[in-house]
């Protein structure tokens, strides 16, 4: 981030202190409906359409450090198989073998030459090729050619491995547009992989990742630990194309302590290992990117997590989190991981202690419908790419978001830059 961005940045957080209403010209948001989050018929537009058509984070590079590494992964309802191929590629393909559909890898994770279906022997290589069959003089012309494993779309960002049902997508990097550049910062082509857990929720899987995209409920939330060091107030929301968000915030101008992830103290006092290259914004504010369709990741100069939100069912649904830091060389993770991932979990479960009250809400006969102020507005920014994705037309009218926030709000353009302008100008 260059230093007229940053002061751009600043400013906007001056401008968000003091504004009382929203900025000029930003449009009223129609409440959102309530069956989005508890009507089968949605749940089954997003199962059918959302998932199937989104970049999805499936892996990182750490847990497939050598050619021959293999992963399962179904974390969006389909079995999936990762594997370090020979050219250095991680390829993705459907867990199934193309004779009669057993799954090619039973084991979790594992490392192999080849892939081989238990069932009846049939033998694939890392690019998914067919390379041999038991008693293959039992087939008639069998075409191997015909009968690779079937490919999934996957692609990389640094270390962090995504995956796309969609052969018609566009690429992670146009998938990603500027907020790739807005990453480079943070080095996840470095970036070592620290932890990984995976939370069972009792709410639909939007409830949960709702609650980390926008700072509105952090003063009756978090009043001990994430308003400590979160100034809410000046906080500056910024919408992407394809439904990404970002939000900036700063601490407290009055000295009051910063306690968060980052700076959690640990009882060891073990120096922290730092990213370099991380900017002002990045190491003096919490900056925060939700992805389009379930990733929630604040960024920072000692490391960082992704929260990854997942369905288990309407009203079920799974938190994933991966914490990442700098590499610290041979040996076990440096003890201060230990305290900020415990700090880190008390925040989650303020997070999350409320969902299975709002999701049995949310089912009752007086829930019709969501009034989000401007500070939520990355949740409606979410709705409406999800409609877009999903198709309008396919969706029932009483569950559909209406397209209320233009491109004249998708960055680059933020009107509130000239409404500072227009402001400075009159004085």
């Amino acid at each position: 981030m260059d230093a007229a961005q940053v002061a751009t940045l600043r400013a906007l957080m001056d401008y968000e202190g003091a504004r009382t209403a929203p900025p000029r010209g930003f449009p009223a948001l129609p409440d959102l409906p309530g069956g989005r989050y508890t009507d089968p018929r949605f749940e089954a537009l997003e199962h059918q359409q959302l998932w199937r058509k989104s970049w999805l984070l499936a892996g990182h590079m750490d847990e497939l450090p050598r050619h021959g590494c293999f992963k399962q992964w179904e974390m969006a309802g389909q079995p999936v198989v990762l594997v370090h191929a020979r050219s250095g590629e991680v390829n993705a393909f459907y867990n199934t073998c193309s004779h009669r559909g057993a799954p090619v890898v039973t084991e979790e994770t594992g490392r192999r030459a080849r892939l081989t279906c238990k069932y009846h022997g049939w033998v694939y290589d890392d690019e998914g090729r067919l390379v041999s069959i038991r008693d293959a003089e039992d087939y008639a012309d069998l075409d191997f050619s015909c009968r690779s494993l079937r490919r999934i779309r996957c692609e990389r960002y640094g270390k962090m491995i995504f995956v796309n049902f969609d052969p018609d997508a566009p690429s992670l990097t146009e998938w990603l547009g500027p907020i790739a550049d807005e990453f480079a910062e943070f080095r996840f082509d470095q970036i070592r992989l620290v932890d990984h857990f995976v939370w069972d929720l009792d709410c639909n899987w939007k409830i949960a990742m709702e609650a980390n995209m926008e700072v509105y409920h952090v003063p009756n939330i978090h009043p001990t630990t994430v308003a400590a060091g979160l100034n809410h107030r000046r906080n500056v929301n910024s919408f992407y194309r394809f439904g990404h968000g970002r939000m900036v915030a700063p601490g407290w101008e009055d000295g009051a302590p910063a306690r968060n992830y980052r700076t959690a103290s640990t009882a060891q006092g073990t120096p922290r290992l730092e990213i370099p290259g991380v900017g002002e914004i990045g190491r003096t504010c919490t900056q925060s990117y939700n992805l389009f369709p379930n990733w929630v990741s604040p960024l920072g100069p000692t490391g960082y997590f992704v929260l990854n939100f997942w369905p288990n069912g309407i009203d079920k649904s799974r938190l994933e989190v991966w914490w990442l830091g700098p590499d610290w060389g041979e040996g076990a993770r440096p003890d201060y991981w230990d305290t900020t991932i415990t700090y880190l979990n008390s925040v989650l479960e303020e997070d999350t202690q409320f969902g299975k009250f709002i999701q049995k809400s949310q089912e009752s006969y007086g829930f019709e419908g969501v009034p989000l102020s401007y500070q939520e507005a990355r949740i409606y920014h979410w709705h409406q790419q999800a409609d877009a994705l999903i198709g309008p037309e396919k969706i029932p009218p009483e569950l559909r978001v209406d397209p209320v926030m233009t491109g004249d709000w998708i960055v680059p353009n933020d009107p509130r830059v000239e409404e500072m302008k227009l402001a400075v100008a009159a004085e």
